[in-house]
């Protein structure tokens, strides 16, 4: 047997061992059996001078890292959106089967009866691996969702995530990196500095540029999602676990099915006590939707999947001493307190500030400076302050502010909350809405930060948002860190933000409670400004996810004579804001019902349903006798056979790409 050949077979060997020791925890061999067929390994690469890619000796990593290099996800990794109860989760689950049964009620293609898959949520640090050709070729961390750091020498140290896998297309597997409790244990025994919890051991341990240190940490992984797979296509999600389990991926050992939302609630409880006997760190557990073309055609808000939840078990509570409390005002003029906290340890994490709702909020929990408190805190955000509780020592009442701590002036009460009357020269206010007036999604007014903004304010004088469209190249040289070149790249983004779309605009005039998404179902109802600045709430409640709450918002924002006549002036500035109608251009998908499958090289598959809408087209998730057309990329799925079968007009990539250049060009013309 020549040495590559033996190489093959030891790689082969100890990935099996290394499989059952770390995955299944059923070792197959001794220690010692097993380091002298690694020992073998090492010594036929260094006489070979050969390594092999998915060597396991590659694991070991004694380097030093230089940094972090960003890492663009395949597909989007989703946050979930949380209930923090049984009742929520029922209304959850009774929304969802409420859905497929209307939309059994009207397609002819109906969805499957709803069954809730359950899972647990390991608290640690989510990771997404990639795999082209059968070998692990990057990990990252989730970052924003959309871009994260790559990790994967890190990753490498994970004695149970395979180098290698059978499946030899590309694709993303999403999981969690945990630190079991014993192998935490085990580490401080003999660390010069012990590590305070599980979570931000795990967490620090990928992010952490000794590859040597992360190797201590002993860290385990588990996954429980595919994001993005070429060549193939799931029905459920039971089927995607066992693909993952198919490829020797760690998987945990504990999913069920359930068709009855009381039984799978029966099963939390349960589960509640029981996860404390785990090695694992839990803090919650995850409710998905097991079909997958339910979930699909269920989509999701901006932030969240709405097929899945994520049911939280009781957050950690700890009691400190109330010190003082800061208020501050915010863009839509609230004035809010913040508890101010003799230092706390939660969780690994020390706590110095603690949410205060309003006043109110204060009085109902009796907090008074020098009083203890019970704290808790979840999901890594401000902890909330529960209530008082009784102490010996000297305490004093808080006093309800009556005047804004930035600008001075008279505070007014509405409802349970205090506001600040001065917005026109109440400066917080106005930073915070000049720098969401600017952001991405708004006017998109590119290098406009908050820090811009303030000196906007302090230095330029600026009052309102219209007076962005005022400064000049002379007013921008007058500001700290600006210089030739940043004062005219700041001026053409301010010129360029001047056309507009519909959706951006009702975005950046900053609505109480209207979102991005919701601001794209204002504009795709009402098509132009004039009609939505005259909406009705009849109109408003009439459009899916908006209820009587946000309704209001926007007739009191509407018909406020004073922001009325400052939208009257920002629009004085040369805005144009193209109606849904004018941002469609007449064309081949007109009117039309169009299915996207597979990649398009080049493109991002949200890009191409952005043109197909701007060309009034309306981009669809499956394939029907409805569908007008199927655009066809590469690796496309069991939507093209489809599509064959019913006769429907395919457009390949060539042809869509061909489309879109000419769309473009006769954009750019105008």
């Amino acid at each position: 047997m020549d040495d590559l050949k033996k190489m093959e077979e030891l790689i082969a060997i100890i990935e099996d061992l290394n499989y059952h020791y770390y995955t299944l925890d059923e070792p197959k061999v001794s220690d010692i059996e097993y380091d002298k067929l690694y020992d073998e390994l090492v010594e036929l690469e260094k006489k070979t001078g050969i390594v092999l890619p998915y060597s396991p000796t590659q694991r070991v990593g004694a380097q030093i890292l230089e940094g972090f290099q960003k890492h663009t996800h395949l597909s989007r990794l989703w946050s979930l959106d949380k209930v923090r109860d049984y009742s929520e989760l029922r209304n959850w689950a009774k929304k969802i089967e409420q859905f497929v049964n209307e939309y059994n009620n009207s397609n002819a293609q109906k969805l499957p009866e709803v069954s809730y898959v359950l899972e647990y949520k390991f608290d640690g640090l989510t990771i997404n691996l990639t795999y082209d050709n059968g070998n692990l070729i990057e990990a990252a961390t989730r970052g924003n969702g959309v871009v994260g750091e790559a990790i994967l020498p890190q990753v490498k140290t994970i004695k149970s995530i395979p180098l290698r896998v059978k499946y030899k297309y590309k694709f993303e597997v999403q999981g969690e990196a945990v630190m079991p409790l014993s192998a935490l244990e085990e580490y401080n025994k003999t660390a010069p500095e012990p590590l305070k919890n599980a979570r931000n051991a795990a967490a620090g341990a990928l992010r952490n540029l000794d590859i040597n240190e992360t190797r201590r940490r002993n860290l385990k992984a588990l996954f429980y999602n595919v994001g993005y797979i070429e060549n193939f296509e799931f029905n459920t999600h039971m089927e995607m676990i066992n693909f993952i389990k198919e490829n020797r991926i760690p998987v945990f050992d504990y999913i069920k099915l359930f068709k009855d939302i009381d039984e799978l609630i029966e099963e939390i409880e349960f589960q509640k006590d029981h996860r404390k006997t785990l090695d694992i760190l839990t803090d919650g557990m995850v409710i998905k939707i097991n079909d997958l073309r339910t979930r699909e055609i269920l989509g999701s808000t901006n932030k969240f999947p709405r097929w899945a939840v994520a049911y939280k078990f009781e957050a950690e509570e700890v009691s400190t001493k109330i010190i003082g409390v800061e208020w501050n005002v915010g863009r839509t003029a609230k004035v809010t307190p913040t508890a101010i906290l003799e230092p706390v340890e939660i969780g690994g994490v020390t706590v110095k500030r603690a949410t205060l709702n309003n006043y109110d909020d204060i009085i109902r929990k009796k907090v008074r400076l020098g009083g203890r408190v019970l704290i808790r805190r979840s999901n890594d955000v401000i902890p909330e302050i529960l209530g008082s509780l009784p102490t010996e020592e000297a305490t004093e009442e808080i006093e309800k502010p009556t005047h804004c701590p930035a600008c001075g002036s008279e505070l007014i009460q509405n409802g349970v909350h205090i506001f600040c009357p001065n917005s026109i020269s109440c400066k917080p206010q106005l930073v915070s809405r000049l720098v969401h007036f600017a952001s991405r999604d708004a006017m998109n007014i590119e290098g406009f930060s908050e820090k811009t903004a303030q000196m906007f304010v302090d230095i330029l004088g600026i009052t309102e948002l219209s007076q962005i469209y005022d400064v000049t190249y002379e007013d921008l040289l007058k500001l700290n860190g600006f210089k030739d070149k940043k004062a005219k790249n700041l001026l053409n983004a301010i010129k360029k933000s001047k056309e507009v779309t519909l959706d951006s605009f009702i975005y950046a005039l900053g609505i109480t409670n209207v979102g991005i998404k919701t601001a794209r179902d204002l504009a795709e109802y009402f098509k132009s400004l004039d009609k939505f600045m005259n909406a009705t709430y009849e109109e408003l409640i009439a459009i899916k996810d908006i209820g009587d709450v946000v309704a209001n918002n926007i007739i009191e924002f509407l018909h406020d004579e004073k922001i009325r006549n400052s939208l009257g002036r920002l629009l004085s500035k040369g805005i144009k804001i193209k109606s849904v109608e004018e941002n469609r251009r007449e064309g081949i998908f007109t009117g039309k019902k169009i299915v996207i499958t597979g990649s398009i090289e080049g493109i991002k598959r949200s890009e191409l349903s952005d043109i197909i809408r701007k060309m009034g087209g309306e981009v669809q998730s499956s394939v029907s006798k409805q569908t007008d057309y199927v655009v066809v990329g590469t690796d496309p799925g069991s939507k093209l056979d489809k599509a064959r079968a019913l006769g429907i007009e395919i457009i390949d990539e060539d042809n869509i790409k061909s489309i879109i250049n000419d769309y473009l060009r006769k954009e750019t013309e105008q």
